[in-house]
């Protein structure tokens, strides 16, 4: 049994954990940064975030700031090109076994997350999420230099590179840098000729998700 979020449909294994996040939904009741305004649910959970503003868990190689010591070993993964876990299926590595559980979506179709406002699916609930705020409109997270808000803190700090043009994420074969971190794992495929996404059509492989749907737009006539 699951048991789902009536906000948001977001599910859960336990009630317990279902009581946790219904909280995010709470007003008054989460713990806030100071420094970004990022709300956690728990006191615990603001100072693990804190630790993301000082040089206690700090990346030698790039200068990131973690959360805490395992946040920080497996970053270092992202620099050191271990990726322990493989999918059984297409055999591209990852390095967190919750990557891999993801990751397999793909191959199954898999959409355990559905938006209760318009229906659409999603393969991970932080998806889903974040979707809802297209709905609600909200941006909690503004650039103090040009105002622009953002649904995402992880948007925001992407985009304050356009600003310091910092690249803190660097290929270890060619040492192509990059303002974030997605766009590196995707620049990795360049050299692991990685292609994760297959048409269920006709079985042709992207290594970028936005060119499938495209593909099964042009091709299938796909709508």
């Amino acid at each position: 049994m699951q048991f789902s979020c009536s906000e948001c449909g977001r599910r859960f294994a336990t009630e317990e954990n279902l009581a946790r996040h219904t909280k995010t939904h709470a007003e008054g009741r989460l713990y806030c940064c100071s420094q970004c305004g990022k709300c956690c649910l728990s006191k615990s959970g603001l100072r693990g975030h804190m630790n993301t503003h000082s040089d206690k868990y700090k990346c030698a190689e790039c200068g990131r700031c973690c959360g805490n010591r395992v946040y920080l070993e497996r970053h270092r993964r992202s620099h050191s090109g271990e990726k322990p876990f493989e999918c059984s299926v297409c055999g591209q590595r990852f390095i967190t076994a919750g990557n891999l559980v993801r990751h397999n979506r793909i191959h199954s179709g898999e959409k355990p997350y559905k938006c209760r406002v318009c229906g659409k699916t999603f393969t991970q609930s932080g998806d889903l999420y974040i979707h809802m705020r297209v709905h609600t409109g909200d941006k909690q997270y503004r650039c103090s230099l040009c105002e622009k808000a953002f649904g995402r803190f992880g948007d925001l700090n992407a985009h304050m590179t356009v600003h310091t043009g910092d690249k803190l994420y660097k290929c270890y074969v060619c040492e192509k840098a990059f303002g974030r971190h997605g766009k590196l794992n995707r620049h990795m495929r360049v050299h692991t000729g990685d292609k994760p996404y297959r048409c269920s059509l006709c079985n042709k492989c992207f290594s970028d998700s936005s060119s499938l749907p495209r593909h099964k737009r042009l091709v299938h006539g796909d709508r």
